[in-house]
């Protein structure tokens, strides 16, 4: 009987990928055709914003029902926060370093350069200025978890499902039908998720393809030293800072990114950490990270642990500092460091995270905050890179967690390699 020949998810996206930038270089500059290809990557994200709270909800209550020791989640989430503030603050110091090292605003002719629309980003950050440190806190327990679901406010909805539950486990025996149910809530979603997946390379094309015809390529030219530097330190990040955390874990990086290869390739088409948040909880758990770790750290790792962010934030600060001949002393950088620490934290979930912190930072020490509009024209492009490391540290994230707990199954990690034998 002959095999059925099948094309890997991966190639699909791939394909979309390419087909996209085609069409969005012929019809470079056309606006009529965002009116065609923009609804085929909104229908793919609305898919994916329509699953990704029921199966948070639902996995992290039969994961911290099923533990229901509430000593032990205080624990993981006292362990998750050093090590998301640890990892983040090395992306901080690692984007500020290598902007010190290679300058990629000096020498840039600003009036060589297209000024993008950021006033939608201005908005949100007077809003976010006008929070004090406790309102973060306070805004984290939810007054209306229905409104929180709505709104996809990600901190309250894990807040509430974590205390959910404890409850479910709290009441033993008559807790057992909502367990039941939960749990086939779980896999239902999950069959769901499969199923959403197979429309990703389409999306994909959709969202490509307009990106590429609102740009195109020449915006990339003035501001190349400032992209090919941000990617290089992403991979540099990655694979050296990551790659001794992961090595540490006993972890391989490379192996890593070969389980997580088609979550990448569509992290990075669709710019969007969401679109990969229900798989990459399902390869974690194969991998041996129990499900209450991974329904806990991946979701939270999305509001406090984006490394990528973080990286960029620091090298598009100094970006511009440069751009405008400003020398930033030692001092103001510590400051500035500290300062992306907080903001980063702070308003995790706005639209437009990494524009909105650099707003509410860049100001501290003195850097004109209408430079941000010079480099709006690439941020898509730079967003796509960011976007990988992001979920590249939030997966790891739960593994370096499950063996901090000494809760990590080698065992599964040994079946998942059996298993996939193409990835080892």
């Amino acid at each position: 009987m002959k095999k059925k020949f099948k094309i890997s998810l991966a190639t699909q996206i791939l394909i979309g990928l390419t087909l996209g930038i085609i069409v969005g270089g012929i019809f470079y500059g056309n606006p009529n055709i965002e009116k065609y290809l923009q609804p085929l990557g909104d229908i793919f994200l609305h898919l994916i914003k329509m699953i990704v709270v029921p199966i948070i909800i639902s996995t992290l209550i039969v994961g911290v029902a099923g533990t229901g020791d509430m000593k032990q989640l205080g624990r993981l989430g006292g362990k998750s926060l050093i090590y998301f503030e640890v990892i983040t603050t090395v992306a901080i110091v690692v984007g500020l370093l290598s902007a010190n090292l290679f300058q990629p605003g000096a020498g840039v002719n600003m009036n060589e350069l297209s000024q993008g629309d950021i006033s939608k980003y201005v908005s949100t950050t007077e809003e976010v200025q006008h929070e004090g440190p406790f309102d973060i806190i306070v805004g984290i327990v939810p007054t209306n978890i229905i409104q929180s679901m709505a709104e996809g406010d990600m901190l309250a909805i894990i807040f509430f499902s974590v205390i959910f539950g404890l409850g479910v486990a709290a009441i033993g025996d008559r807790g057992k039908p909502v367990l039941g149910f939960f749990q086939g809530v779980a896999d239902a979603m999950f069959w769901v998720t499969n199923l959403v997946m197979k429309f990703a390379p389409i999306g994909v094309f959709g969202l490509i393809g307009v990106t590429v015809s609102k740009y195109g390529f020449a915006s990339l030219v003035p501001l190349a030293k400032l992209a090919i530097l941000v990617y290089g330190t992403m991979l540099f990040f990655i694979f050296v800072v990551l790659g001794i955390v992961a090595k540490i874990a006993g972890i391989s990086i490379f192996y890593l990114i070969k389980v997580l290869k088609d979550e990448l390739i569509l992290a990075f088409s669709t710019a969007s950490s969401e679109a990969v948040l229900p798989r990459i909880m399902m390869k974690m758990e194969k991998l041996g990270a129990p499900k209450d770790i991974v329904s806990f750290v991946i979701p939270t790792g999305y509001s406090f642990n984006l490394d990528g962010s973080t990286l960029y934030q620091a090298i598009a600060a100094l970006f511009i500092a440069q751009m405008y001949g400003i020398h930033l002393s030692i001092g103001e950088q510590i400051t500035l460091m500290l300062v992306l620490m907080v903001t980063s934290k702070g308003i995790a979930g706005v639209p437009g995270v990494s524009f909105v912190v650099l707003l509410a930072t860049l100001g501290t020490v003195g850097i004109p905050l209408e430079g941000l509009a010079f480099i709006a024209g690439i941020d898509r492009i730079l967003d796509m890179g960011r976007t990988v490391v992001n979920v590249i540290g939030n997966s790891l994230a739960s593994l370096v967690m499950a063996k901090w707990e000494g809760r990590f199954d080698k065992e599964k990690m040994k079946n998942y390699f059996k298993e996939n034998e193409n990835l080892a």
